[in-house]
């Protein structure tokens, strides 16, 4: 097993280590830690803005977000906030609150991602492209694709979409919303996938505009040279990093 990847910021790792597992949901601490680094990747790069989450639930993995940002840039949160009661979108608050995200880092927007137009998320990072997007959202085939299309219009240059639960059994028809959209997109890659922790703290995917994905794919397999697991993914026929906690591979005798 691996140690767990340094998210490359003191506060996202301060959260990890402290506040992460106090928060109700059902995000992988692992993720969080490969999405953060991402972010400061980005920065590195010089890939700036700001970040949403569709489905954020009471704020896990949105605050991880949330600290890996630079200064003047927002993590925007869309929920429907009706699950399982209304309170949610409270307790969401509280959270963002209690873990050192202020009022002013983040914009709550309470609607439903898949009646909202590229311009109307955009409006809430004052007009601005999206430099990652978290789509956590309702777990259907039309809902999935529906967000996928609107991070499409929304992600600027360089930027990433990760998607939560993939190869999850729970929802096991959720990969062919993404083979589809792949296919409809060549433009856009599979950048890596992120082995689950467990059933709730499921895989990953993170996608890139393919012109971004040697230029990731270099900088990745130094900073997550621990993490990888050999073989990768093949996505027929592109073929993409896997991350994970456990990088052995089967004895064969």
């Amino acid at each position: 097993m691996t140690d767990l990847p340094s998210p490359g910021h003191e506060a996202v790792s301060a959260y990890l280590d402290g506040g992460y597992a106090s928060v109700v949901g059902m995000s992988s601490r692992f993720a969080a830690a490969i999405c953060a680094r991402l972010l400061r990747l980005q920065s590195e790069e010089g890939i700036a803005g700001s970040i949403a989450e569709i489905g954020c639930f009471e704020g896990r993995f949105f605050i991880a977000l949330a600290h890996a940002l630079e200064p003047g840039e927002l993590a925007i949160g869309v929920d429907i906030f009706s699950w399982p009661n209304p309170e949610v979108k409270d307790r969401f608050e509280a959270n963002c609150l209690r873990h050192g995200i202020a009022p002013e880092r983040r914009v709550t927007v309470q609607g439903d991602s898949g009646a909202m137009t590229a311009e109307e998320l955009m409006a809430h990072a004052g007009g601005e492209r999206l430099r990652l997007i978290h789509i956590d959202g309702e777990h259907s085939r039309a809902a999935l694709a529906k967000d996928l299309e609107l991070a499409t219009q929304c992600l600027s240059e360089g930027g990433l979409i990760v998607l939560d639960d993939m190869l999850h059994p729970g929802y096991p028809t959720l990969m062919v919303a993404v083979q589809a959209y792949l296919e409809a997109h060549p433009e856009i890659v599979p950048l890596c996938v992120i082995d689950r922790e467990t059933i709730v703290g499921a895989t990953k995917f993170v996608l890139c505009q393919r012109d971004w994905f040697e230029r990731y794919q270099a900088k990745m397999l130094v900073i997550f040279k621990e993490q990888i697991w050999p073989l990768g993914a093949d996505f027929e026929p592109h073929w993409c990093l896997v991350l994970s906690q456990d990088t052995r591979l089967a004895e064969i005798v």
